[in-house]
C-alpha cells in the first residue's frame, strides 16, 4: 500500500502535508511530496547479511594488514592513506565542471592491469568513448556502463566481478523499491545503502560521484557522508589550471591528506611539487605580494599572498577575498588598525591567493597582513624573503605546528630569510637561510620593508 509524504530534500525531515519552510533546518521551499511503499519499506530495511549478524569479541578477531590497492595515482593514494581499501565506499564531491568524472575516469584507465567498471547515469557509451580518447591510459579491460537503474548496475557488477567500481553520479541513480522520483532523498539513501552492503559483501569497492548544492556541501542527505566511508571534496577554481583533492572523512586514513593535480587538455595531471608552480613568476620591485609558509594536509607549501589597497570610491570600503576566509581578513585589518597603528578606515582592501587555491592554514596570517602593508605603503617586500605565524587578537604571533618542515622547503625553494614566531625550540643545525623569529607584528613589519 502507498501512502504520500512530504519530505524535505536539505534535512530529510518528514511531514503529513507540504510545508513552506521546513521547521528542522529553517530552508524555504524544500519539501516535495513522495510516494512511500510501506511494504517496499520493509523489504530494503530487512535486508542484513547473515554474516555481520553474530557478536564477536574484538580480541578474538584476527588483525592482518589491509592489502591496498595500488591506484597508479600517487596523489590520490596519499589522499586515500596509502592506496585504496578492499571493500570500502568512496564518495567524490564538487562543483559541476570540476573534473569529478575526468578524474575517476582517468585514475580506472590508469589501471590497465585490473578489471573495472564505469557506469553512468549521466553519459552515453559514444559519450564516454569520445572522453577517453582525450585521456591518457591503458582502457583494455575497463567496461563501460550508461544505465540509471540501481537494480541493472548490481547485475552486472555480480556478472563482470570487477575490481573497482564507479558510478557517475549517485543523483542520477534509481531503485525500484521507491516510488519517487530519481534524486530525490530516499532515493540518494536507499540507493547508498544498497551499494554499501554490496561492496561490504563482495569486498569489491566502489567510487561514487556526487553533486553539491549552491552552499558547496554533498547534496543530498548528510546520511550519505554517514554512510560511506571516505568523503573526498574536489575542489579549485574553473578559471584556473590547479584542482585540490581534500579528504574530509576518512575510516581509514587520515583527514588532513590533500593531493594537487593540474587540469590539461589531456587530463589531470600530478603536480608533486606545487611550490615551484605557484612561484614561477617574478615579482621584483611590485609592492602587495608576500609570500607564506603554508601547510596544506602534510605537505609545506610557499603561497603567494597579493593584496592591493585604494581610496574608496565610495562611502563604504570593500572587503574582498579570494581563496581566504574574509571574516578571518576582517579580523587581521582590526588588527593591523589597533595593534600596529594603520588606519583604513577609508580604504579598499582586496585579498588574492595566487593560482585559485583555498588555503585554510593560519599560519599565513602573517603573510596577509605583510601583503596589506606593503600595498597600503606601496613599498616591495624585500626579495627572498617569506613569513609563517599566526596572528593573534593582541597582535602577537602564535607558534605554528611543524615549523621545521616550513623552514626545510623555503630554504630547498632558495629563500633567504624566513619570520616564524618565537618560542618555537629548533634544533642546533647549519641552515642556508637565516631564521628570524619574532613575538609581534609592528616587529615582523621591520624585518619586511626595503629601506
Amino acid at each position: 500500500m502507498n501512502k504520500t509524504v512530504y519530505i524535505c530534500q536539505n534535512c530529510g525531515a518528514h511531514a503529513p502535508k507540504l510545508l513552506g519552510r521546513c521547521p528542522q533546518c529553517g530552508e524555504w521551499g524544500t519539501y516535495t511530496e513522495e510516494q512511500v511503499s510501506s511494504s517496499s519499506s520493509v523489504k530494503s530495511g530487512s535486508r542484513v547479511s547473515p554474516s555481520f549478524s553474530a557478536p564477536q569479541l574484538l580480541q578474538h578477531i584476527e588483525a592482518t594488514d589491509e592489502q591496498r590497492i595500488d591506484m597508479h595515482n600517487e596523489e590520490l593514494n596519499r589522499v586515500l592513506g596509502g592506496g585504496l581499501v578492499p571493500g570500502s565506499m568512496v564518495l567524490i564531491g564538487g562543483e559541476p565542471g570540476i573534473g569529478k568524472s575526468t578524474l575517476a575516469l582517468q585514475v580506472l584507465m590508469q589501471m590497465g592491469e585490473r578489471r573495472t567498471l564505469y557506469a553512468s547515469g549521466e553519459e552515453s557509451l559514444r559519450q564516454l568513448r569520445l572522453r577517453a580518447q582525450r585521456l591518457a591510459g591503458n582502457p583494455e579491460n575497463l567496461y563501460v556502463l550508461s544505465e540509471t537503474s540501481l537494480e541493472n548496475i548490481l547485475e552486472q557488477v555480480k556478472q563482470i566481478q570487477p575490481d573497482i567500481v564507479v558510478i557517475d553520479s549517485i543523483q542520477t541513480i534509481g531503485t525500484q523499491d521507491i516510488d519517487s522520483t530519481i534524486g530525490s532523498l530516499s532515493q540518494v539513501k536507499e540507493c547508498a545503502a544498497r551499494i554499501l552492503a554490496v561492496a561490504k559483501e563482495s569486498n569489491i569497492p566502489f567510487f561514487i560521484v556526487g553533486h553539491i548544492n549552491k552552499e558547496g556541501s554533498i547534496a543530498g542527505p548528510k546520511v550519505l557522508e554517514h554512510i560511506v566511508d571516505t568523503v573526498l571534496q574536489f575542489e579549485g577554481d574553473q578559471h584556473y589550471m590547479y584542482r585540490i583533492l581534500r579528504s574530509q572523512k576518512n575510516r581509514f586514513g587520515s583527514t588532513s591528506e590533500i593531493g594537487i593535480f593540474e587540469m590539461r587538455q589531456d587530463g589531470l595531471r600530478e603536480v608533486k611539487n606545487p611550490s615551484e608552480l605557484l612561484l614561477s613568476q617574478n615579482h621584483e620591485g611590485l609592492s602587495g605580494i608576500a609570500i607564506a609558509a603554508a601547510i596544506e594536509g602534510l605537505r609545506p607549501l610557499m603561497i603567494e599572498v597579493q593584496a592591493l589597497v585604494s581610496t574608496a570610491a565610495y562611502g563604504t570600503p570593500q572587503r574582498s577575498s579570494t581563496g581566504f576566509d574574509s571574516r578571518r581578513l576582517n579580523m587581521l585589518l582590526a588588527v593591523l588598525e589597533k595593534r600596529v597603528g594603520f588606519r583604513l578606515p577609508q580604504k579598499d582592501v582586496f585579498l588574492n591567493i595566487a593560482g585559485g587555491l583555498r588555503v585554510n592554514d593560519p599560519a599565513i596570517d602573517l603573510a596577509v597582513l605583510a601583503a596589506v602593508l606593503s600595498s597600503n605603503m606601496d613599498i616591495a617586500i624585500e626579495q627572498g624573503i617569506c613569513l609563517t605565524g599566526e596572528v593573534g587578537l593582541a597582535g602577537e604571533i602564535r607558534q605554528v605546528n611543524r615549523i621545521e618542515q616550513r623552514i626545510a622547503e623555503a630554504e630547498r625553494l632558495g629563500f633567504k630569510k624566513i619570520i616564524i614566531p618565537d618560542g618555537h625550540k629548533l634544533p642546533s643545525q647549519k641552515r642556508q637561510i637565516e631564521v628570524i623569529p619574532v613575538r609581534r607584528v609592528s616587529e615582523a613589519f621591520k624585518e619586511l620593508i626595503i629601506k
